[in-house]
C-alpha cells in the first residue's frame, strides 16, 4: 500500500472518529503529496523516497512552527503543531537513538576512509543518503563533525 493510499484510508478514519487534528494533519500530508504529483516533470507515481522526503519536510515545517509559537508564547497554536507532528511522525520510520547513530556513522567513517575534520563532506554524502528519514540532518552533521573531531557526540 502506498503512503497516498494510506493516508487516505487513515482520513476515513479520522472522519468517522471525528478527530479534527488527526484529520487536518493527514489532510495537509495528501495535499503535498497531490502537489507532487502533479508538477511539471513529475512521475505518475512517488517512489518511496519521495514520500520520505516529504514526510520529512512536512515534520520539519511543524517542528519549526512549533518553536516560533513557543518563542511567542502562543502555547495554543505550539501544541496544535506538536499534535500534526506527532501524526506525521507515524509515518516516518524510527528514528535512530544518540548511540545507534553514532555506531552507523563510525561504520560510514571507516568505510570511507575518513581521517579527520577534512573529510567531512565525503563522510556527510555517504551518511545523508544511507540515514535518510532515519535521523535528523542536524543531528548526523554534529555528530560527524564530533567523531571526525575526536571529541564526544
Amino acid at each position: 500500500m502506498s503512503l497516498k493510499e494510506r493516508i487516505e484510508a487513515d482520513i476515513k478514519q479520522a472522519m468517522l472518529a471525528k478527530d479534527k487534528v488527526r484529520l487536518q494533519a493527514l489532510r495537509s500530508i495528501k495535499s503535498q503529496i497531490m502537489l507532487a504529483e502533479t508538477e511539471k516533470g513529475a512521475a505518475e507515481a512517488l517512489t518511496p523516497d519521495q514520500e520520505l522526503k516529504l514526510l520529512n519536510k512536512a515534520a520539519k515545517q511543524r517542528r519549526e512552527s512549533a518553536e516560533v509559537y513557543k518563542k511567542q508564547y502562543r502555547s495554543d497554536l505550539e501544541e496544535v503543531e506538536l499534535a500534526e507532528l506527532a501524526v506525521i511522525e507515524e509515518y516516518l520510520p524510527a528514528q535512530l537513538d544518540e548511540g545507534d547513530l553514532r555506531i552507523k556513522l563510525l561504520e560510514i567513517i571507516n568505510r570511507v576512509g575518513a581521517l579527520g575534520p577534512s573529510d567531512l563532506g565525503k563522510v556527510m554524502g555517504v551518511a545523508a543518503r544511507e540515514l535518510a528519514g532515519q535521523a535528523d540532518g542536524k543531528a548526523i552533521s554534529n555528530a560527524v563533525n564530533a567523531l571526525l573531531n575526536n571529541t564526544d557526540a
